[in-house]
């Protein structure tokens, strides 16, 4: 059962993380690449105050972003801007954000994300707690996937696992931390790979943010994954 509303405080919690180290950063490491190609810090904080906006119009019943180009355009305007403004913007967004999910609301309701996703209103908190979460990583300040809760990082797998299950391009495969098993990739009556490693080197290369290197596979070779 997903719990909105603590999912809610997750988020919030998770925004004051970012919001402190990056309040460490100044204008000159803003402008900075960040681990994400072709983007600079700048551009994951704009796109983090965009995308607190953008899931506001999911839970208000309007189209999430204009259009791919209006969304790229929008980042691309705000990712020069200082520090101080883009600190501001992160956290009056994520506040607004936080003001919609606190309205009375029918939570089981379905609402559209992006390219024609669907999913229930209930789970767009945890997205945003995704969205902080992995761009916090993403902006190579210190803080790693072995930082983030323990919690969010076997629910983001379990998320993950689930969208890449009954893909044609992923191989049957198991997923496993020693602890924990996950199935995904194309059905099939047995894994044809399994792959092994800890919790957060599993998250990140289902997440795209690590090669999986640190990963040992049984069956056959690390599989490939399509973008998210």
């Amino acid at each position: 059962m997903i719990d909105h509303a603590r999912d809610l405080v997750s988020v919030r919690e998770a925004t004051d993380r970012l919001l402190t180290a990056a309040a460490k950063l100044d204008n000159a490491s803003v402008a900075e690449p960040s681990r994400l190609p072709g983007w600079s810090r700048g551009h994951v904080l704009a796109h983090l105050a965009r995308n607190a906006d953008a899931l506001v119009n999911v839970l208000e019943g309007r189209p999430m972003y204009v259009s791919a180009t209006a969304r790229d355009a929008d980042i691309d305007r705000d990712a020069p801007r200082l520090l101080e403004v883009q600190l501001t913007d992160v956290r009056e967004s994520a506040a607004r954000f936080q003001d919609t999910g606190v309205a009375p609301a029918d939570w089981s309701r379905t609402v559209e994300l992006r390219n024609g996703v669907t999913d229930a209103a209930a789970r767009v908190p945890f997205r945003r707690w995704v969205e902080v979460e992995l761009h916090h990583v993403d902006l190579g300040i210190g803080y790693e996937l072995e930082d983030l809760p323990t919690e969010f990082v076997e629910r983001e797998i379990d998320f993950l696992a689930e969208r890449f299950t009954g893909h044609p391009d992923v191989p049957p495969t198991r997923l496993s931390d020693g602890t924990r098993a996950w199935n995904t990739g194309r059905e099939a009556g047995a894994a044809e790979v399994t792959v092994q490693g800890s919790a957060p080197d599993l998250l990140g290369w289902l997440a795209g943010r690590r090669d999986g290197a640190a990963l040992s596979t049984e069956g056959g070779t690390l599989p490939p994954l399509p973008p998210l």
